[in-house]
């Protein structure tokens, strides 16, 4: 593809989605309005989508794949001459796939909101807010200056902050408000390092200083750098024991807002990792590397065991002769919030990958990225779909007698369930299994310095980690899809269950290419992995292996 027009479609990507959240605030004209001005500004959302998607296919289309580590659709203009700050966008096989996936999820989520309103102020705020959220994420992915990827990092920050405050439920103020103070908070530490490495470098140019690999920078100033941009990037992973304000904000936020959360905004806190702190801060990042693959495996065994307490059923009594859970306090057992943790559990392997410092490991925490936002997305779509339905996410009220029992009253909608779960828990032949296993082969032989029995323990726990996965997605599928059953139920009490709609039209439409994707990803792995490797290869000097 000509080079020029590769340069226009990475600007449309930026570009097109903030020019439509503007336009969502005009009044439609008249003879666009539909049945109304609500339809015709969730279709305007649905249309700037589309085009987005259909340019962001394109430019992986014309994409150079034999030359993947080559920063490609380069716009490099000059914004603020005093500081060295430029407008520089491209692209290379690290970038791609993260573009891809973020246009593809927003007009998934788009479409989703066309027939499926959400519940709040007007929807003319809602697209607005959802198209300057795809903005700034395309932007997080394709900018190749420092300050730009600062600007375009907080860019998603109020968007996302509304979404929850104003379209959300439950506790949903209190969600918000501690989503923007942690990664406020935590941004505002990594401009620290931003800075200390721009400044100490010389340039904010991203291309420039990975080339250097650090050379500017003495050993001190990248301990300091690095460690406040980790700390930054890993309240937006989320790392744990930086994690706590992602299970609220997941339970509270509407569906569209969770499946953009989980699906892509998790994604660059990990994408930061490796575009900034392992080709520019190298020496640091082979220091913090241990520290880094022990908190993402107590991520992995925390957030398992977090799952596992919220599927279990809660305490029992006996009720009119038979079995009714006590009455539950808060968000527990909530579905929605245990998909939540098991982003921590998920995300933990992405950065175990990353802490090995192999290409090995690196390109496994890449393809996770990609599996998470595809799987966790379609989770979050199902278990909107549910609330819907049935009016609540409680796992008690789901699995209780005239609970949900989706194998036998909305089967294919139970089947989408079961599909995603075992998605999750990283079945063979699926797009969860090849992060998690790549991330464990880095960890079973790391980069030369690291520790190998340390890893290896890592290793071994993150294996058992995957244990608890399979355990609490398959406890969620029988409880949801089957039903809990009364020990003693007494015959002829069943109270009659009212119907639940099987999956519509749209939401066929809307889940489909995520279900289609995980299935490709997980049988042709070497369509992403070739897009990876290389550019893993660049930025790591080559690797060791």
């Amino acid at each position: 593809m000509n080079h020029t027009v590769q340069q226009l479609l990475l600007a449309a990507l930026v570009v097109l989605p903030l020019l439509g959240s503007a336009a969502a605030l005009l009044p439609a004209p008249p003879g666009l309005r539909g049945r109304g001005p609500d339809q015709a500004v969730l279709r305007h959302g649905v249309t700037v989508t589309a085009v987005v998607l259909a340019a962001a296919i394109a430019l992986a289309a014309g994409f150079d794949h034999d030359h993947p580590a080559r920063m490609q659709a380069q716009t490099d203009i000059g914004w603020i001459p005093a500081l060295d700050i430029r407008i520089h966008l491209g692209v290379d096989g690290v970038s791609l796939p993260l573009l891809v996936l973020t246009a593809l999820l927003t007009f998934l989520s788009a479409l989703y909101a066309y027939f499926n309103r959400p519940a709040g102020p007007s929807p003319r705020a809602f697209v607005a807010l959802l198209l300057l959220l795809e903005s700034g994420t395309l932007a997080s992915f394709a900018v190749l200056d420092l300050m730009l990827f600062f600007l375009a990092f907080e860019m998603v920050l109020i968007p996302m902050y509304f979404l929850i405050n104003r379209w959300g439920s439950g506790e949903r103020e209190r969600a918000a408000w501690r989503f923007i103070l942690y990664t406020l908070l935590g941004s505002v530490v990594m401009l620290l390092g931003l800075l200390l490495v721009g400044l100490k470098g010389g340039t904010f140019d991203m291309v420039a200083l990975a080339t250097d690999k650090g050379s500017g920078l003495s050993h001190t100033t990248q301990l300091t750098a690095a460690l406040a941009i980790i700390v930054g990037l890993a309240v937006k992973a989320p790392m744990w024991p930086l994690h706590s304000w992602l299970p609220d904000a997941h339970t509270a936020a509407p569906t569209v807002g969770s499946v953009l959360l989980a699906g892509v905004l998790l994604k660059m806190g990990t994408y930061g990792l490796v575009r900034i702190v392992l080709p520019m801060t190298p020496g640091a990042a082979h220091t913090y590397a241990p520290y880094l693959a022990a908190f993402a495996v107590v991520g992995i065994i925390y957030g398992s065991l977090a799952c596992l307490a919220l599927a279990l059923p809660s305490p029992t009594t006996t009720l009119n002769g038979g079995f009714a859970p006590f009455e539950r306090s808060g968000a527990k057992g909530d579905l929605k919030r245990l998909i939540a943790y098991s982003s921590v559990g998920h995300m933990g392997f992405v950065l175990l990958g990353i802490a090995t410092l192999t290409p090995t490991g690196v390109n496994g925490a890449l393809f996770a990225n990609i599996a998470h936002g595809l799987i966790t997305g379609l989770l979050f779509f199902l278990v909107g779909a549910l609330k819907d339905r049935s009016g609540t996410t409680d796992l008690d009220q789901l699995a209780g007698t005239g609970g949900a029992a989706l194998y036998g009253r909305a089967p294919r909608l139970g089947g989408l369930l079961a599909f995603g779960a075992v998605a999750s828990l990283g079945l063979p032949g699926l797009a969860g299994f090849w992060g998690e296993m790549l991330a464990m082969f880095g960890a079973f032989d790391p980069a030369d310095g690291l520790s190998r029995p340390a890893y290896l323990t890592y290793m071994a726990l993150a294996g058992f980690g995957t244990l608890l996965t399979a355990a609490y997605m398959l406890i969620v599928v029988r409880r949801v899809c089957m039903g809990d059953h009364p020990i003693e139920p007494r015959v002829g009490t069943e109270p009659e269950r009212p119907a639940l709609a099987d999956v519509h039209g749209h939401e066929f439409a809307a889940w489909s290419p995520l279900v289609v994707l995980t299935v490709l990803a997980g049988l042709w792995p070497a369509a992403l992995l070739g897009l990876t490797d290389p550019a893993v290869q660049q930025l790591l000097a080559g690797g060791n292996r």
